[in-house]
């Protein structure tokens, strides 16, 4: 399922200049097509793949730190105007839910939530036949627990399916065994009519089936393979040669 066609850069190149047109792979975007229900993006740090997730998410109408389009919060602007600039081409199927993600504001999320919820108990009190439904949605505090029990908590009691999803570096707070959970829960919701877009690092991830991958370069974005991806490479070549790697390194001087 999709609910995103495409993405495509409107500003004239000529006008592409100040940031975030500094960065090669920003600058260099034209047109984005999204034919999988799981779309990665990857690329070294500072290579605009969160600015461009981030983009995209705002444009769908999602808050800019993170959470539902019904959040509103704001705490720092962080994020950059290319969204004013990115058009997003929408199918004709309407998302019934979604989330945008952002590993880097997630705490701010999470207090979001909590305030929430402190709201609701409030009601509760006043009305005891008050539904509990913050409870029901987030499975209690996100605060109350680990940093990666809160990402498994929200993807698997928050996400609903039939959704739109936009994640910013998931794995950030997972460890391996709770990234094997998460592909498990994102094929759950594949399989519920929904669509990802995804920027990370993991090779983990990027090893959902039928996915597709796209690389951020100085030429704009280029769809790779699984096996051809340098997450794939560098950790494959790192586990069978560790002991070279740290010698070359200089580690063990």
């Amino acid at each position: 399922m999709h609910y995103i066609h495409s993405i495509r850069n409107t500003k004239p190149i000529e006008d592409r200049i100040a940031y975030p047109f500094n960065i090669d792979s920003i600058l260099n975007l034209n047109e984005l097509r999204f034919r999988s229900p799981v779309t990665f993006i990857i690329g070294e740090n500072g290579s605009g793949k969160s600015t461009l997730v981030e983009a995209i998410a705002i444009n769908a109408g999602f808050n800019p730190e993170g959470g539902t389009k019904n959040f509103n919060f704001h705490t720092k602007d962080s994020h950059s105007e290319l969204f004013n600039d990115l058009q997003v081409i929408r199918t004709a199927f309407r998302e019934h839910d979604g989330f945008f993600l952002r590993a880097e504001s997630f705490y701010n999320v999470a207090t979001e939530v909590d305030e929430l919820f402190s709201e609701e108990k409030e009601a509760i009190l006043r009305d005891p036949d008050k539904e509990n439904a913050l409870s029901e949605l987030y499975g209690g505090s996100l605060h109350e627990c680990s940093h990666g029990e809160s990402f498994l908590n929200l993807m698997h009691k928050r996400f609903s399916g039939r959704g739109l999803y936009l994640l910013d570096e998931p794995e950030s707070a997972l460890s391996i065994n709770s990234q094997f959970r998460l592909l498990t829960r994102i094929n759950q919701l594949v399989n519920n009519k929904s669509q990802f877009i995804i920027a990370t690092h993991s090779p983990i991830l990027l090893a959902y089936p039928d996915s597709e991958i796209y690389t951020v370069s100085e030429f704009g974005l280029q769809q790779v393979e699984y096996e051809e991806t340098e997450q794939f490479k560098l950790y494959k070549y790192f586990l069978n040669n560790y002991q070279k790697m740290v010698t070359e390194l200089g580690l063990n001087e």
